[in-house]
């Protein structure tokens, strides 16, 4: 058969030399890793053949094996799962994680230990590669299930590698590692020690569905000894709580997830009855990279009565829960159930329900008894939780119950809706809120000068979710969510009739101004008028009550929906002297062109003070290089 030399992508090269050279002190994984590939191909056999009873594969006994060579100084883990065709050995073993690479590459130089290295090989998908942290050479041989003729991939994990096909490789893959001599200092073990691959595999792979098998060491004068079972393959969520360490949970876990840092939390839920099913649920502890992307996979694993049927089952849970992981085992669903089927079944959709909100009523118990923990969960998946405000009205109050968010009350502390609306002062009987990009930046803005001066507190809303979600729920206790950056402000609560006959001499006064300045602003603004809100800076821009914002505008834009522009109000201090003088001079010219300039000049200051951009930089900026010119 002809062999074929291919090189390795730039990527690729560098990820390969990190992992040689000693990035990670626990070697050991390099195993787990492999098991767990070989689990997984296994489950995806198991699977096919449900689906399709015409494959010609051999399910009769699906098992692991690990066969250890101390002469040759090879480890081979072999399983008779799926296997690989010529073209899937090419695109997932020769690409080298075909998603993520770079991102991996990124996190693992920014690692601050050993321990969030380690984690990292799992959580991107090149556990493979873990094998030539302990390996000089390679060897795979693969042939998938219902296919004639195999594949043999090699490398020594330099430049190249090799692809050649072969006819006599049995069903499944098989993966021969030429191991490196022992070296003890540098946490390199002996890998063909039966003890330490016992030692592993308890460790690490316990759990998984499928026997891991080993052939004993045959003593002088023996017959070959029975392959050694060294797994228990017993399912967790079956047994009692007190029959299961934190370690087992955490390491079924970590082979679920592929994330292996322990998780924030483990949730168990039985539910007997009518229907039957058990699940086991793990939070993470943090966010996975890719969890904002479209390919992130999410679900957790379904089985029915131990049978694993799906890995990623999407209609166990909503989309803001993504980030859950973990198993359900059913006892009443088809073996061959589908994707499709599940979106449709009433006993699929009674256990989302439930899960949900056993989910969020763990989040809540949580937030209760362990602030350090919440303040985990809530920094990596705050955000991601919060699209069920918008997504999910049946459990909006749970939602909120759990969620906190920044306020001007405290700066490290962040806040619940519960606790604000104690905080609120007499006579204030709406919720006020902002949004921008940071917190700093919206602490600035025009917008809160008026409430900085009362003490009126804000919440400062800086994801982008942020501008959905409260326009989605709109109140909270009969008390109305409302933006400080629209509509008119009203901050005096009762009347009071001296501040009423001040505001209206003043918008007498300003009344000529305001009209002209609407006429000449009418491209961009639909009204120009006297602010409540503003103490200290001259002018700011305001939306509508109704109107979108411009933020919410380009979200909508970035999502490839056309939606047409929104003329905002200009908002004008009559107490700043800028805005006197313009006033002043507005009375006492004929020829007011000259002032057309400062018209435009400040309402793109008042866009620029909200985070905004001007319409047309290269004219302000030169309009303002013109005034400092005559200034000086």
């Amino acid at each position: 058969m002809t062999t074929e030399t291919f090189e390795f992508q730039v990527e690729a090269r560098q990820l390969l030399q990190l992992m040689i050279h000693s990035v990670y002190s626990n070697k050991d994984v390099f195993l787990r890793e492999l098991v767990s590939n070989a689990s997984d191909a296994l489950d995806k056999l198991r699977l096919e053949k449900l689906r399709d009873d015409s494959l010609d594969a051999d399910v009769s006994d699906l098992h692991i094996e690990i066969d250890v060579d101390k002469e040759a100084r090879t480890l081979t883990v072999r399983d008779n799962g799926i296997g690989m065709s010529y073209d899937e050995v090419g695109q997932l073993i020769g690409t080298i994680a075909n998603s993520g690479t770079a991102g991996f590459l990124k996190e693992l130089r920014e690692a601050q230990d050993a321990a969030n290295a380690e984690g990292l090989i799992g959580q991107f998908g090149v556990g493979f590669y873990s094998a030539f942290m302990v390996a000089d050479e390679v060897t795979l041989v693969t042939r998938r299930a219902g296919e004639s003729q195999g594949t043999r991939w090699t490398s020594r994990g330099e430049s190249t590698y090799t692809l050649e096909k072969v006819d006599d490789a049995p069903q499944g893959t098989s993966v021969t590692l030429h191991l490196k001599p022992a070296d003890p200092e540098n946490q390199l073990h002996d890998y063909t020690s039966p003890w330490t691959i016992r030692e592993i595999v308890k460790r690490y792979s316990d759990f998984i569905t499928w026997p891991v098998r080993m052939v004993p060491e045959k003593g002088d004068g023996e017959d070959a000894p029975e392959p050694e079972t060294l797994n228990s393959m017993k399912a967790l969520w079956a047994r009692s709580r007190d029959e299961v360490s934190d370690d087992e949970y955490h390491e079924l876990y970590k082979h679920i997830s592929h994330d292996w840092r322990e998780p924030l939390e483990t949730i168990r839920l039985q539910a007997e009855g009518t229907f039957e099913y058990q699940a086991l649920l793990f939070v993470p502890s943090h966010a996975p990279h890719d969890l904002f992307t479209r390919d992130f996979r999410r679900g957790v694993q379904l089985y029915v009565k131990r049978v694993f049927i799906m890995d990623d089952c999407e209609a166990l849970l909503p989309p803001y829960l993504r980030f859950v992981k973990g198993v359900v085992d059913a006892q009443d669903l088809s073996l061959n159930v589908s994707r499709e089927i599940l979106q449709q079944d009433r006993h699929i959709r009674m256990m989302q329900r439930r899960l949900t909100k056993k989910v969020l009523s763990t989040v809540k118990e949580i937030r209760t008894k362990d602030a350090d923990r919440y303040a985990t969960f809530w920094r990596e998946f705050g955000t991601v939780l919060k699209e069920g405000l918008v997504t999910d009205s049946e459990n909006r109050d749970a939602i909120l119950a759990v969620a906190s968010f920044a306020t001007t009350h405290a700066e490290d502390e962040p806040t619940t809706l519960a606790q604000y609306v104690e905080r609120m002062k007499d006579g204030q009987e709406d919720i006020y809120y902002i949004t921008g990009e940071s917190r700093q930046s919206i602490e600035n803005s025009p917008h809160m000068e008026a409430f900085r001066d009362k003490g009126i507190e804000v919440l400062l809303l800086t994801d982008a979710v942020d501008e959905v979600w409260v326009d989605a729920v709109g109140e909270y206790e009969g008390k109305k969510l409302r933006s400080v950056t629209k509509g008119e402000i009203d901050l005096d609560g009762e009347k009071d009739e001296k501040a009423d006959g001040e505001r209206e001499k003043q918008a007498e006064e300003y009344a000529g101004l305001l009209g002209w300045m609407r006429e000449q602003l009418d491209e961009d603004i639909k009204e120009v008028r006297l602010s409540a809100r503003l103490t200290v800076s001259p002018a700011c821009v305001v939306s509508d009550a109704h109107d979108l914002t411009p933020a919410l505008e380009n979200m909508y834009r970035a999502m490839g929906q056309e939606v047409p522009r929104t003329k905002r109000i200009l908002e004008l201090n009559p107490d700043h002297l800028l805005v006197k003088n313009l006033n002043q001079a507005y009375k006492e010219r004929e020829d007011r062109s000259g002032l057309v300039e400062s018209a435009e000049l400040l309402h793109t200051l008042a866009v620029l003070a909200e985070g905004g951009q001007p319409k047309d930089p290269a004219r302000f900026v030169k309009l303002v290089a013109d005034r400092l010119e005559r200034t000086l």
